[in-house]
């Protein structure tokens, strides 16, 4: 039986990669260094093993977080891309992914750090989309990767 190929990228396209098998972990983390990394909050992240991550286009660029860490992000759109440590793993965000819902968290870290307001969040009032929105949306030229692995970006 073949590896699940879980494939995925920056916003611009400019760093795509693949991440093989259905071997890992899922989580989201709410310590504030996922915060400042994602300006979000959380950081929610799917770990492969080394050896089952390839980067299929570009390069990532990195800041050192730590002494023990560091963040990859595409340095074309700013996309946030992983969390890496001195151990077996890259964890790649999950919002980068093509298909995020393939690698959903099943847990939360640093809880003790979670801003108080996520807790509440489900119960913002839903504001309903404008009559003319998918209008608006369909005549946007959007920038934006496709969430698929393509031959080459951006489209000529």
């Amino acid at each position: 039986m073949a590896e699940t190929i879980h494939s995925g990228g920056c916003q611009c396209g400019a760093v795509r990669f693949q991440a093989r098998g259905d071997d890992f972990l899922s989580s989201i983390c709410h310590c504030r260094m996922c915060q400042k990394q994602t300006g979000g909050y959380f950081g929610a992240f799917a770990t492969f093993k080394d050896d089952k991550v390839t980067w299929t286009r570009g390069e990532v660029s990195y800041f050192v977080s730590s002494s023990i860490a560091k963040r990859g992000f595409c340095k074309g759109c700013g996309t946030p891309l992983t969390y890496e440590w001195h151990g077996d793993g890259i964890s790649l965000a999950i919002g980068a992914f093509d298909n995020p819902n393939l690698v959903a968290p099943n847990k939360q870290l640093d809880v003790a750090a979670r801003i108080k307001s996520f807790d509440t969040l489900h119960e913002l009032p839903v504001v309903e989309e404008a009559a003319d929105f998918k209008e608006q949306q369909a005549s946007l030229k959007n920038h934006q990767h496709p969430d698929h692995d393509t031959n080459t970006w951006p489209e000529e």
